[in-house]
């Protein structure tokens, strides 16, 4: 790889490593090709990018960027997931492959530009997920919705049952 290309490749990542919400660094020595290829196959299921990058072009690339804090763990084999809209399935794809893998380690994390440990990236994992936390939202703002409407509903029946009592009592 000449010059030229190593500029070309710096720059691509530089603007990736901007625009990504959530970056995750990894080493990824030890895992087989079919190990890999699944990895690359859930992460691109949720929209993130993974790419096994030399170090010195990741430290170039992520100066400048929210990505800054990772340079201390650009040493070993290098592997970079860079999130979509969603920090929480790569954190949750990565840290389950980490614990079924030994091979496979997690080095670090940026959210935001906050650096995250790896006991970090694991409580983003036990975080539900976007879809999730929406349902939920969904639902809590739909319940006082549907209370009304059964209490409405309640009313109308609440009075046909006193009437059909009281029929009930005067036909006796």
């Amino acid at each position: 790889m000449d010059r030229t290309e190593k500029e070309q490749i710096v720059q691509n990542l530089t603007q990736r490593l901007a625009d990504a919400p959530a970056t995750f660094v990894a080493d990824y020595r030890g895992i087989n090709v079919e190990q890999a290829t699944q990895l690359r196959r859930e992460l691109t299921q949720v929209g993130v990018e993974y790419q096994v990058i030399k170090n010195s072009l990741l430290k170039l690339a992520a100066q400048g960027t929210p990505a800054e804090g990772l340079q201390p763990y650009c040493a070993g084999p290098t592997a970079i997931a860079l999130s979509g809209s969603d920090p929480v399935a790569p954190a949750k794809i990565l840290s389950k492959f980490a614990e079924e893998i030994d091979a496979f380690e997690l080095k670090a994390g940026v959210l935001s530009g906050k650096l995250m440990s790896v006991a970090e990236i694991s409580a983003l994992a036990a975080l539900p997920s976007r879809e999730e936390l929406l349902a939920k939202a969904l639902s809590s703002m739909n319940a006082p919705v549907s209370n009304f409407v059964g209490t409405m509903a309640a009313m109308p029946r609440s009075l046909v049952q006193v009437l059909n009592a009281i029929g009930q009592s005067k036909a006796a």
